[in-house]
């Protein structure tokens, strides 16, 4: 089994992965208990708390970005006004600047040395995203607040990059050897995880199942590495916990074949890799083998994106397989949840308590992008939404939750009301242009 992980090490860890390294090989099998395994990461229990656990999350200094050292002086390249066209409010907008774009624009540019200004000319955090894994940056990325139909210049120019503060640092995502393959991920609001090839053989509690499994926050500080670290977050000590239940659901988001009015859904995933760390773009994908659904062979790489200051995923699920088969996208049903189903915007949601009701309640949500067609339908186990997989490139589609203790969504009217939100910014996106 070929397993990926980023080459990623947070300060204070005592061992020591390469940048080269990208992927290897495990043929032992991982066996023990739920916890840290000397085994695996010497050290491990040396790893730092909190967002400082994230300060190594790109080796390349191209990866993520910073201001430029005091007294330089950056030689301007480009002008990238941004307009807003909705009359409403936009906080933590996330812009992308396209290498291909800014090619176009900016014959010559060099996308490694770019570092963004604002009207006052002071430098915006950003960071440069590598799309494909070749070592190459294929866009920049930053963000901004914008008010109703708000207009903003920032300036593009040439200049020396720095890695960004630890406290910069809003998402990370990491693959969990010492938690039988987990992989995790979190931003400042949400946090998850898709369990990995190590639960299925584990001989205590095994699990086969795809599902997404949904951490509640209530901190905007990285909690993952730490909470990973006392194995004890499913209880509550004031950051949140993992009060969720996926078992073999598709949990907040998973997929799986509809077929013959049954889903079909895939073993853990089997390799893993992440494409960008932070400080303000999670990139990673992960890949599912082929399983038997209704006759034919499938397989799925799904590619997920989360960005700092948002609720929800933006999910790429690529197929293979003959024929173009339909997908469910998935809710887990769980005691007491109340659902609404809005096939008009391609979203399906639920509003349920949590660990009794004595912790609130989390509202889950998943929505195709705008346009899209979809159906309904139920198993015992969850909630579907039903659309055909393209003929061509991925499925994509949006996972989100929201807990009524720290966000301000307080029912499932609201939590729709969230929904219709993100497809209005995603049918009206920041309208850019970009000028010598």
């Amino acid at each position: 089994m070929r397993e990926s992980i980023s080459p990623v090490v947070p300060p204070g860890w005592l061992c020591d992965i390469s940048p080269q390294m990208r992927t290897f090989r495990n043929p032992l099998a991982r066996r023990g208990p739920v916890g840290l395994q000397a085994g695996l990461f010497v050290g491990l229990l040396a790893v730092t708390t909190g967002a400082a656990s994230v300060a190594a999350a790109a080796t390349d200094a191209g990866a993520v970005t910073a201001p430029p050292s005091a007294g330089e002086r950056p030689g301007e390249a480009a002008s990238v006004t941004l307009t807003n066209p909705l009359g409403v409010a936009r906080p933590h907008e996330t812009i992308v600047l396209t290498l291909a774009a800014l090619t176009k624009a900016i014959p010559g540019f060099d996308l490694k040395k770019a570092l963004v200004l604002d009207a006052r000319g002071a430098v915006v955090l950003s960071q440069l995203v590598d799309e494909n894994g070749d070592e190459s940056p294929d866009e920049i990325v930053f963000q901004s607040d914008f008010a109703p139909r708000e207009t903003k210049t920032f300036k593009l120019v040439s200049g020396k990059r720095a890695l960004p503060a630890p406290a910069d640092f809003k998402v990370y995502g990491r693959f969990v050897r010492e938690r039988h393959d987990d992989f995790a991920w979190e931003n400042d609001r949400v946090a998850h995880r898709i369990y990995g090839p190590g639960l299925e053989t584990y001989a205590k509690d095994p699990l086969t199942s795809s599902g997404i499994d949904v951490w509640v926050k209530r901190v905007p500080k990285l909690v993952v590495n730490e909470w990973y670290m006392t194995d004890d977050y499913h209880q509550d000590h004031g950051e949140g916990a993992d009060f969720y239940s996926v078992g073999k659901s598709r949990g907040c988001g998973g997929v799986g074949i509809w077929t013959g009015g049954a889903l079909v859904s895939s073993r853990n995933f089997t390799s893993s890799r992440v494409l960008a760390n932070g400080p303000i773009r999670l990139l990673f994908e992960l890949t599912y083998a082929l399983w038997d659904a209704g006759g034919g062979k499938v397989s799925e790489t799904k590619r997920v994106t989360l960005d700092a200051g948002t609720s929800f995923n933006r999910i790429e699920s690529t197929f293979v397989a003959q024929g173009t088969p339909s997908v469910g996208i998935g809710i887990a049903k769980h005691p007491g949840n109340a659902e609404k189903t809005d096939l008009k915007l391609a979203w399906r949601g639920v509003w349920e308590p949590l660990d009794g009701g004595k912790s609130g309640h989390l509202g889950c949500a998943v929505m195709l992008q705008p346009g899209s067609k979809a159906q309904a339908a139920e198993t015992a186990a969850e909630y579907l939404l039903v659309t055909p997989a393209p003929s061509r490139g991925p499925l994509v589609y949006y996972a989100g939750t929201t807990w009524d203790q720290v966000s301000g969504v307080t029912s499932l009217e609201a939590w729709h009301k969230e929904g219709q939100g993100l497809a209005a910014r995603l049918d009206a996106p920041i309208k850019i242009k970009l000028a010598r």
